[in-house]
């Protein structure tokens, strides 16, 4: 299974189709729904970012993180459910152009067509495994707006190695394995509608 590694390996993300598996090595930040909206509004005010996400992953999650006197440790990392982020998504990547977004549960149309235009993919990563998913990190490099957001909301900047297996369930040439899923289940059940109208005759 292919290692994707940032930033070095950003134009090989866009090579990347819907049911690839791949491990991530490099930089991630988290960002939930308040983290998308404050870091929107200051780009609407012209303020810059104090660390540049078109350079990261973006991985939809609120971290369970504790302080010792070594610094920050993660203690559990797992993904949030990534629908919670569609109405800003768009916005948002159009803005910061991270070429990864990482979550679970899938994304929308406007999600899905935003990453086909910065060449972006959205990968899942299995919920409930946030001790594994905090296995990977290698270590906190940043954290930023933790007074005014809290823990779980606030921007982590992570530093992660064989992050994964992800799978890609949203590629840049229009694959979407959630769309996919929803048109089969909608031609099963079409059929089986049929087949009861036509038993009820």
């Amino acid at each position: 299974m292919r290692t994707i590694v940032l930033p070095d390996d950003l134009d090989a993300v866009a090579t990347l189709r819907a049911g690839d598996r791949f491990y991530l090595t490099g930089h991630v930040f988290t960002a939930r729904d308040a983290a998308h909206r404050l870091l929107l509004a200051r780009h609407e005010h012209g303020e810059p970012l104090p660390f540049a996400p078109s350079q990261m992953g973006l991985y939809h999650c609120g971290p369970l993180v504790r302080r010792d006197a070594a610094g920050w440790c993660v203690l559990s990392a797992g993904p949030t459910t990534s629908m919670r982020m569609e109405p800003d998504e768009p916005r948002f990547l159009a803005a910061f152009r991270p070429r990864i977004v990482i979550g679970k549960g899938g994304m929308g149309p406007g999600t899905a067509a935003a990453l086909a235009r910065i060449d972006g993919i959205y990968a899942h990563f299995t919920g409930g495994a946030g001790a594994l998913a905090a296995r990977s990190i290698d270590r906190v490099e940043g954290v930023f707006f933790l007074e005014e957001l809290g823990m779980a909301e606030a921007v982590w900047i992570l530093h992660v190695t064989r992050f994964g297996p992800l799978l890609v369930t949203i590629d840049p040439a229009g694959g979407n394995l959630y769309r996919d899923v929803e048109e089969e289940n909608a031609a099963r059940m079409k059929k089986i509608m049929q087949q009861i109208e036509k038993e009820a005759r």
